[in-house]
């Protein structure tokens, strides 16, 4: 029955639409964030559009599976199957995890769809996001899963509704999905923040991103991370992340500070000030891997390689 009720929203809400790939850029933060793609200076490359269709790609992924686990078939149906596109599927399945007894599914994907197919935008950073986690993960097997299963990817794309929401001055209803995103996936991320696409949370648990931080594209943040304030300040008060910026798990970035493009921040760092772009900030308080006047500079975008420990013995003799 359930399969049926949404298969008819899809059929009313039926639509075709074209999509390229752009950049995510935002101009009010150009001394920071480059407005070049930064897989422009890498060996890292995306297919156009028309050859790498990631919603196809993902029902296709939904049939194999169906084939090998029948048991799978109803949620599958339900989720990808009898959805015409990638707006409709995603809707319903943040709606079904994000409802309760008092906020229905119905209500809440509505609202998303609304959101999703009045902004392409946050469409291309969906699929941005899935390719991310796909490429970068090597526990996440297909589209589907990581569109199925992965908290992190979808806590991220709540957001992106919540933030386009913000932003139309619909301040309480990003404000409550936010709540829900908290209680259900346990990490809070304010409506207000700014967040590029190609975006990895991996695990995601105890994520924390306050209301004037800024992300780049193609960043990865691990769990337990915190980009946040440093006290009862208001105002611009959070970190800005440059692209290709590489977090690692238990992290605490405070104030408004700059991580510069490609930099890396070991896991358990607290960092309270700047750091350049390609370099590498380890400990508490977080110290430049060879030093202020002459760091190491990565060669390598740190957020497609997920390296975590390259150059980190150098910043310490301690030997088990």
């Amino acid at each position: 029955m359930i399969a049926c009720i949404h298969r008819s929203r899809t059929e009313v809400l039926e639509f075709e639409s074209h999509h390229t790939y752009g950049k995510f850029c935002r101009s009010d933060y150009p001394d920071q964030l480059s407005c070049k793609p930064i897989s422009n200076i890498t060996t890292h490359n995306h297919q156009n559009d028309e050859d790498d269709d990631v919603w196809l790609k993902m029902k296709d992924e939904a049939r194999s599976d169906v084939d090998q686990e029948p048991i799978l078939s109803s949620y599958y149906f339900t989720s990808i199957l009898s959805h015409s596109s990638l707006e409709s599927a995603l809707a319903n399945h943040i709606s079904m995890k994000l409802s309760n007894s008092s906020l229905p599914s119905a209500t809440l994907y509505d609202l998303f769809m609304g959101v999703l197919t009045e902004d392409q935008e946050t469409v291309k950073a969906v699929k941005d996001d899935l390719k991310a986690v796909k490429e970068r993960d090597p526990a996440c097997i297909s589209y589907v899963h990581c569109f199925l299963n992965f908290k992190g990817f979808l806590a991220c794309q709540a957001h992106r509704i919540a933030h386009s929401l913000w932003l139309q001055d619909r301040k309480n209803l990003a404000l409550l999905i936010q709540n829900r995103v908290s209680e259900v996936f346990a990490m809070d991320i304010h409506p207000g923040a700014r967040i590029g696409s190609g975006i990895m949370l991996d695990h995601a648990t105890g994520v924390v991103i306050g209301e004037t931080a800024v992300i780049g594209n193609n960043v990865s943040i691990l769990h337990n991370v915190t980009l946040g304030g440093t006290g009862k300040s208001g105002g611009d008060r959070h970190p800005k992340i440059g692209d290709g910026v590489l977090i690692g798990a238990g992290t605490c970035v405070l104030g408004n500070i700059r991580i510069g493009d490609g930099a890396k921040i070991g896991a358990g760092s607290v960092v309270l000030k700047d750091v350049p772009a390609r370099t590498t900030a380890v400990g508490n308080p977080a110290k430049l891997v060879g030093g202020k006047q002459n760091p190491v500079k990565l060669d390598k975008i740190p957020s497609f390689t997920m390296d975590h420990v390259q150059h980190v013995n150098e910043w310490s003799d301690y030997v088990i």
